[in-house]
């Protein structure tokens, strides 16, 4: 396993480009939350697959689905984010992430349970918090009852963070978007009753909002009761399959644009997050997938030199 291309800025976000023993493609990030420090938190963000078989609409990492990650190739890919900070693989940060959301969808593979029962052994990392972004896709049940063993034997009271993608309330829009069979609202309230433990985290609702793709809160709180599930709010990232779908984000530059959105909410007694990320990422590529596929694009057309500044060596 090599890096062979990196993007990005220290103050914001780093790519880096992968290619794999057997020739494969992945990419992870790193990254941090202006004005935040890294040592107050850091997050990082890693693949899980070669490819993604969920194919969301507006995310270029879907499609070309080619195998599932190692644990070995998967914790290689934190391994080489830490080293390059901390040789030792002592991490002072009091907020150290690591997110299973970057190019594959983490439950449709059993290594990643195994990676999280690693990661404490590996590295002296009093802020160590996993995340696991999910669409929650059908038979996968297995995997998840697995995840409720190993947050509660090592990441217990609020140092495990899970995430369901949803995007929409609307149930034929969600398939839509999401076009995998994956569960309903009734059945991701159930598991976060089996999930949640005293002192967990509250399972994070994400909305990536775009024009046309409603969210309406009283369809959440008839399955999801707020003292146990909070929402959070992104904006759509303009990835390709995004423009070429004529998908446009509803949030766009500021969170003052959905107030009336937010405000409902809270009445209803979600905490709420809209998490407006810095717009320099866009140009970074570090939204799911784009690094790959600049560089595939790359091959194709030499003379781009927007790329080649992309791809420098490290």
């Amino acid at each position: 396993m090599k890096v062979i291309g990196v993007a990005g800025r220290e103050d914001i976000a780093i790519v880096y480009l992968s290619r794999l023993d057997d020739g494969k493609l992945i990419e992870f990030v790193e990254s941090v939350q202006p004005p935040i420090p890294r040592e107050e938190k850091w997050v990082l963000i890693v693949s899980s697959m070669v490819g993604c078989p969920v194919r969301c609409m507006f995310c270029d990492a879907g499609g070309d689905y080619q195998r599932k990650l190692s644990r070995e190739e998967i914790i290689w890919q934190i391994d080489y984010m830490v080293r390059r900070r901390y040789g030792e693989r002592k991490v002072p940060v009091d907020k150290f992430k690591i997110q299973f959301a970057r190019i594959g969808e983490p439950s449709m593979n059993e290594n990643v349970i195994d990676v999280l029962g690693k990661l404490p052994s590996l590295y002296d990392a009093p802020g160590l918090m996993p995340c696991i972004s999910t669409v929650a896709p059908k038979g996968r049940d297995a995997f998840f009852e697995e995840l409720i063993k190993i947050k509660n034997k090592l990441y217990a009271r609020g140092r495990f963070q899970l995430q369901f993608s949803i995007h929409t309330t609307d149930e034929g829009l969600r398939d839509k978007i999401i076009p995998v069979k994956k569960w309903n609202f009734e059945e991701r309230a159930e598991y976060g009753e089996n999930y949640l433990e005293k002192g967990d985290r509250k399972i994070t609702l994400n909305f990536a909002l775009a024009n046309g793709y409603p969210l309406d809160p009283d369809v959440l709180k008839e399955y999801f009761e707020p003292a146990k599930f909070l929402i959070k709010i992104t904006p759509v990232n303009p990835t390709v399959r995004a423009v070429e779908r004529g998908i446009k984000s509803a949030v766009e530059k500021s969170p003052d644009e959905i107030d009336g959105l937010v405000r409902k909410l809270k009445k209803e007694g979600y905490d709420v997050i809209v998490s407006v990320g810095e717009l320099e990422e866009n140009r970074i590529g570090s939204n799911c997938g784009q690094l790959v596929r600049r560089y595939l694009e790359s091959k194709r057309n030499i003379e781009d030199s927007y790329t080649y500044e992309l791809f420098l060596p490290l």
